[in-house]
């Protein structure tokens, strides 16, 4: 028996010391056929904070000052028999009508805007409240104020309402000029009235203009979707400082199709400053039409290439007449500035202050002369009649 069991234990010991070295040294011959669930998982101690905060500190930085604007106006509904009321054949058949005009009907309409003041200055477009009777804010804490009107300036676009309320948390202003082509930026608003909403693009490119929005254009261009709701919102840049005002959208369907436009913050800024101290935006003005200089323009000039702006006319008895400014002449460039079109020269006539020269440099026939003119102030324009 006792051999038996040493047999035995003799056995397993072998067998276990077969598997032992199979094991070790030709593991391939053990393997059952099935592969194992590999999982990629990062280590949380190697995990950078950047890599899960991604822009949210920007956006948290500004949301705060970003509000919701609703407005509400009256309008009259004209009854289409007006004309024929006082005709007996009219009266027969329908009798005496009421008055359409005693009955008014409510028309509502959002937008966002942007708090600039902690004193209750915030800043919007113009035709968000350009036709508005009634003018409610909602700010990101949930409050709701009554809002007016500070002053407005159609040429840009923008608008400067207050409202009763301290101690709001105003937006950062970015730095002037250091925005670029490819700056990660982020667009907040209200659109479509879904409530307080971040998208996030780049800037697509800047100093837009000729797009016949404004008088004045000078726009950043943004693939950060804007739509209807965004107007008067924040653009912000990647540290949640304000770079831009969300104004206007290219668009085939009313939505967003990547190509956005924003009013720069340092244009926003002048205008702002101005309407607070004095209700409006007062510009340089010189009395002059232009247009911008063409191939085909530059060869018949003589010009070695096509830059500048043509004086197309000179109104009588403004300052440019008064300097001896010509129809026919190229302005080239303003205090040194260089003109590259007809937009630029608008831009830079508008920063002039009135009542104080400004040197504008020419060509005509075929030489450069300077020019000093006294700037004056534009006019405000005439609203047309419809």
């Amino acid at each position: 028996m006792k051999r038996i069991w040493f047999i035995f234990a003799q056995s397993v010991t072998a067998c276990l010391g077969v598997l032992f070295v199979l094991r070790v040294f030709y593991p391939h011959l053990l393997e059952t056929g099935k592969e194992g669930i590999v999982i990629n998982q990062v280590e949380s101690k190697v995990m950078p904070s950047q890599a899960k905060a991604g822009y949210s500190g920007a956006a948290h930085k500004a949301m705060p000052s970003v509000v919701n604007i609703f407005t509400s106006s009256k309008v009259v509904a004209q009854n289409p028999n007006e004309q024929f009321k006082d005709d007996p054949l009219y009266k027969h058949f329908f009798g005496d009508q009421p008055d359409s005009n005693e009955e008014d009907q409510p028309e509502s309409s959002l937008g966002s805007g942007v708090i600039v003041s902690d004193k209750g200055l915030i800043l919007t477009n113009n035709h968000v409240v350009a036709s508005a009777d009634e003018i409610e804010v909602a700010l990101a804490d949930g409050r709701k104020l009554s809002a007016k009107v500070v002053g407005t300036d159609p040429d840009t676009d923008l608008a400067v309402l207050q409202v009763d309320a301290k101690k709001l948390p105003a937006i950062t202003f970015a730095a002037p000029d250091k925005l670029s082509v490819g700056d990660v930026v982020l667009a907040i608003g209200n659109p479509f009235g879904v409530g307080q909403t971040v998208t996030q693009g780049i800037v697509s490119a800047l100093g837009r203009n000729h797009l016949g929005i404004n008088t004045y254009e000078n726009f950043i261009q943004t693939d950060a979707s804007i739509n209807p709701g965004n107007s008067g919102g924040a653009l912000i840049d990647a540290e949640g400082n304000l770079v831009g005002v969300n104004s206007a959208i290219y668009s085939r369907n009313g939505g967003s199709m990547g190509i956005g436009f924003a009013i720069p913050a340092s244009i926003a800024r002048q205008v702002m400053e101005q309407i607070a101290l004095t209700g409006s935006v007062t510009r340089g003005w010189i009395g002059i039409e232009a247009q911008d200089i063409t191939p085909e323009l530059a060869e018949s000039f003589k010009l070695a290439q096509a830059r500048g702006s043509l004086i197309a006319g000179v109104l009588r008895n403004s300052p440019a007449e008064v300097a001896g400014i010509k129809a026919g002449d190229i302005l080239l460039a303003i205090n040194d500035k260089e003109v590259s079109d007809s937009s630029s020269m608008l831009n830079l006539i508008a920063v002039l202050k009135p009542n104080e020269k400004a040197v504008l440099k020419i060509a005509r026939a075929q030489q450069e002369i300077e020019v000093k003119v006294t700037v004056g102030k534009r006019p405000t324009p005439t609203m047309a009649v419809r």
